[in-house]
């Protein structure tokens, strides 16, 4: 490692962890960043970063996409964000190797690395599935899943054939977790309004289907709330599959273990998370998961100037001794006040303190005034919890830009009737000039 006067902090992922910790090293080391003692540089392959919890009110119209990131170069004035992903960590040697989006791949040398990568979709080896479904982790997807099932309602109101109709018609969410559940009653909702303006397509046309391996849906907010959340989802005619594998989905093809099969040109794949493929590139312990074994204080178990948290991680819980925190934004934007704290003591010479968290519950919103919540124990349905998700979110979204803005929509939202168009051409917006292009005079 070159002789240098300076310690650079090298954050690896710019979600939850990535940005609060860095948003805190900012204001502790402010001294430092100021005297150039101190650099911090985030890598990730955006340049802003998502909160999740907001992608199904996005993906429903709620809120603009733009309002649920916050763009990382504006939030983090003090640090250097580069675009690209980060191939290999080499700890002992205190390197890591930066892929950018072109251009060559080069070495960084660090003294503190911050593992906070996140996660991506847990997918398994079912036939099709690949080619025929779609995640629900980024806000692309959000405005991706949005647009094609607006775009399937124009298409079988301009169809009088009734394959391509019900095919179009029948949407599959695989997953009964926050992110399905969630993703499943805001565009069921959505749907409901949007087909106000398609006379040929009645509620009993459409047909959404919950795919779920457990006897249970939404276990963070315990049996009796998500008994009571599956019956209202039945109520609404949602058909829900539990104690059932999706078998294969080959071309839409949908093939479950209680024997049914039908077409369907929306499969959403929500069945839980694993960690950053980044783990196995690196020379840092796993544990038992394939997480980076990380300590109480947030410190890479056996190692100097590692730490890690948030999905990437497996911290243990000092508050239900044996097991781990839960990977969820709760504990993420938590972990990143106490890993910011820590990195700066660490960086000073001083003493590291446990991160500790008693879980305190989850609220979850099911379409527009309609939600379930347990908190501390205070079970509320309907109207309450979805106004309790509302109010809890708004105040964990980054930025009092980004705060404003997402009221601003909702604010509009009580006035005007929400937007239902599709926008699918976006994601192939070369089409119509190649078009033009080929029917052009030839040479």
């Amino acid at each position: 490692m070159a002789d240098r006067n300076w310690k650079h902090v090298v954050i690896v992922g710019g979600g939850y962890v990535g940005l609060y910790t860095a948003l805190r090293l900012q204001r502790t080391l402010r001294r430092e960043l100021r005297d150039g003692s101190v650099r911090i540089t985030l890598i990730d392959p955006q340049s802003y970063m998502t909160y999740q919890p907001f992608l199904p009110e996005a993906a429903a119209g709620n809120i603009s996409p733009r309002h649920v990131v916050a763009p990382l170069r504006r939030v983090l004035p003090k640090v250097r964000i580069l675009n690209g992903k980060v191939s290999k960590v080499h700890h002992e040697a205190r390197t890591l190797t930066f892929e950018p989006a072109a251009g060559q791949s080069r070495e960084i040398e660090y003294d503190v690395v911050v593992m906070a990568a996140g996660s991506i979709s847990r997918t398994l080896p079912i036939p099709g599935l690949e080619d025929a479904a779609i995640g629900f982790k980024t806000v692309g997807e959000a405005i991706a899943l949005r647009n094609r099932v607006l775009a399937l309602l124009d298409r079988a109101e301009s169809s009088d054939d009734e394959d391509v109709r019900r095919r179009a018609l029948t949407f599959v969410v695989v997953g009964g977790g926050f992110a399905g559940i969630e993703a499943l009653a805001e565009l069921e909702d959505m749907t409901e309004d949007a087909i106000k303006y398609y006379p040929s397509i009645d509620k009993k046309d459409l047909r959404w289907v919950l795919i779920e391996a457990s006897n249970r849906i939404l276990p963070e907010v315990g049996p009796e709330m998500g008994e009571w959340t599956a019956e209202q989802l039945r109520e609404r005619g949602i058909e829900l599959k539990m104690e059932t594998f999706l078998q294969s989905c080959e071309g839409g093809l949908v093939k479950t273990s209680d024997g049914d099969e039908f077409e369907s040109a929306t499969i959403v794949w929500t069945a839980g998370v694993k960690a950053s493929p980044i783990v196995n590139s690196t020379d840092l312990p796993l544990d038992e998961r394939g997480r980076i074994k990380t300590t109480t204080r947030l410190t890479v178990a056996g190692v100097k100037g590692a730490f890690a948290a948030g999905d990437i991680a497996g911290v243990p819980d000092v508050t239900n001794p044996g097991q781990y925190c839960a990977p969820n934004a709760q504990h993420a934007v938590r972990q990143s006040k106490v890993l910011g704290d820590n990195i700066a003591a660490y960086l000073r010479g001083e003493k590291l303190q446990d991160y500790r968290h008693k879980y305190a519950g989850s609220v979850a919103g099911l379409g527009l005034y309609r939600g379930v919540a347990n908190v501390y124990g205070v079970k509320l349905r309907g109207f309450p919890a979805w106004f309790m998700h509302r109010t809890y979110h708004l105040s964990r979204v980054p930025t009092l830009n980004r705060k404003v803005r997402v009221v601003m929509d909702w604010t509009l939202s009580l006035f005007f009737k929400r937007e239902t168009i599709s926008l699918g051409e976006i994601e192939h917006p070369r089409d119509e000039f190649r078009a033009a292009a080929k029917s052009g005079p030839k040479r």
